[in-house]
């Protein structure tokens, strides 16, 4: 076999290896936060099943697509350079699929949770703070009266 297809061989072996690995520890860790956002034990296992297909479709398609090589490659060290350039791509893949998920994931709980916070309003006061005694701070028009007379607005009546 000429260098080629070991190369072949061993990108495949990485690819699918990485990709079985990132989405089963995707799917065990993920289901805590799914289940969070769904709030529903069960819609939250099949939601994190249908990812995991997603996943294992959208890599696998992109890792078999990527893997042809159109120029010739004579040497090994030819062949570990296209190889590491194709993992690479696999993994930055990888990392893009998970901050989407994670992403629209999160978009979709705060949504939830803002709709939840709309349904109950919050709690009207049941009391007032006790005002402190003695003399009271004056405020931007000036003391705030504490008895006697109510201040007038007109003109002052003449005396009799």
């Amino acid at each position: 076999m000429d260098v080629k297809v070991w190369m072949y061989l061993t990108y495949l072996a990485i690819s699918i290896g990485l990709t079985v690995w990132v989405a089963r520890a995707l799917a065990r860790n993920g289901l805590v936060f799914l289940e969070d956002v769904f709030a529903d034990k069960r819609l939250a296992d099949a939601v994190n099943s249908l990812l995991v297909v997603g996943f294992y479709l959208l890599n696998l398609g992109y890792v078999t697509v990527a893997m042809k090589e159109a120029g010739p490659i004579g040497t090994t060290s030819r062949a570990l350079e296209e190889l590491s350039m194709k993992i690479g791509l696999v993994l930055l893949v990888l990392g893009a699929l998970h901050f989407f998920n994670v992403f629209a994931l999160g978009r979709y709980r705060r949504g939830r949770l803002r709709q939840q916070a709309a349904a109950h309003p919050p709690l009207a006061p049941v009391g007032y703070l006790p005002v402190p005694p003695g003399p009271r701070p004056a405020g931007p028009a000036g003391p705030i009266p504490t008895g006697g007379p109510a201040p007038s607005t007109g003109p002052t009546p003449p005396a009799p």
